[in-house]
């Protein structure tokens, strides 16, 4: 009976996490979080864009786990506008974390501060590396690991090695 009492919730839990990742994709999870408040790229702009100025607005552990090449970790929680004081006004910034929703709320902290072209990266580095993107560990050494930010979001993570 204990055996028992143990499985039922366990299955439960499977089952909810694999019907979650059926019920929805990446792109419209990320749809219902985004308030819309800053400009959305998709990854082919971040290749387009080679002059564009890269900022992650992860945890710092996140960043060192994976990042996008050339990206400059500013975080979220500490962010703080000194952290781009060297970026002109007028220069195109892609700012990303996981998902867009951390990087959305940098990016209006941005645009508040007067940056004009500031733009999220849609589905973040989860989206960037399912489709092929390539991402480098702290030794600026390309790298499959991605920080999966936790188990929930892990699902949308489908390219890669997941870390926690």
């Amino acid at each position: 009976m204990k055996t028992f009492a143990f499985v039922v919730p366990f299955l439960m839990l499977i089952s909810f996490y694999s019907s979650a990742q059926e019920e929805f994709s990446l792109e419209e999870k990320v749809k219902s979080v985004l308030r819309g408040d800053v400009p959305l790229v998709t990854n082919e702009s971040v290749v387009k864009w080679r002059n564009a100025v890269i900022l992650d607005a992860r945890e710092k552990e996140e960043y060192e786990v994976s990042h996008l090449p050339n990206a400059r970790y500013v975080g979220d929680k500490e962010f703080n506008l000194s952290k781009v004081s060297s970026i002109a006004k007028n220069d195109t910034i892609i700012v990303y974390c996981t998902v867009g929703y951390r990087s959305e709320g940098v990016g209006e902290k941005l645009i508040k501060a007067g940056y004009k072209n500031v733009f999220n990266l849609f589905g973040g580095i989860f989206s960037w590396k399912n489709s092929g993107g390539k991402v480098v560990d702290s030794s600026n050494k390309e790298t499959e690991r991605v920080h999966a930010y936790n188990k929930a979001w892990s699902i949308f993570l489908l390219k890669g090695e997941k870390v926690y």
